[in-house]
């Protein structure tokens, strides 16, 4: 072997494990993770989150077609604002005939009801553009709404076949705190 080749092998190694590292391979071997997406409750949300679910439970349960509430069972995250985006939640959702994937109601907690103000209007404004409406059906309506330091966001569209159902929970959710108008 030459002189130059040794050099050159070792110049290709060192390369090599650097992309390796880059790449996000740490020293034990394990990839780099990323965070999971909202499934139920989150850890990290406190007992705010929790009052707002108990005025959501008690809103619902003067729904007359008897709407069921729970837990998220399933990963969702909507579209969201940087405020929201960053912010605690908890995902919650109504059981609604042959649509598993539908009707979730996003819990989101801030630091007080000024700051969950602030990110209503900011989701409010985001909901109305472009890069948030090619994620929701074209006849998409949003409700937004501000109790105490938490925001609530249920999304629902008059075209879908449980729409009679989604309609009253966007009823009883609507009288629930103070309301955000999403520009259509």
């Amino acid at each position: 072997m030459r002189p130059g080749s040794i050099t050159r092998i070792a110049l290709v190694a060192v390369a090599s494990a650097a992309l390796v590292v880059g790449c996000g391979i740490g020293a034990d071997g394990n990839p780099a993770s990323f965070a999971p997406p909202s499934v139920g409750p989150s850890a990290t949300v406190t007992g705010a989150t929790a009052q707002t679910r108990g005025e959501i439970a008690t809103a619902l349960a003067a729904v007359p077609s008897g709407i069921q509430f729970g837990d998220a069972t399933r990963p969702y995250r909507p579209p969201e604002s940087g405020r929201l985006r960053d912010s605690a939640r908890a995902v919650y959702q109504v059981v609604l005939p042959d649509q598993p994937d539908s009707g979730f109601i996003v819990v989101y907690e801030f630091v007080d009801a000024a700051a969950a103000i602030d990110a209503g209007n900011e989701e409010a404004g985001f909901l109305g553009t472009g890069p948030a409406r090619v994620a929701f059906p074209r006849d998409a309506q949003h409700v937004l709404r501000e109790l105490g330091p938490t925001l609530i966001l249920f999304t629902w569209s008059p075209s879908d076949p449980a729409a009679t159902a989604e309609g009253e929970v966007a009823a009883a959710l609507g009288r629930i705190g103070i309301g955000f108008t999403v520009p259509n």
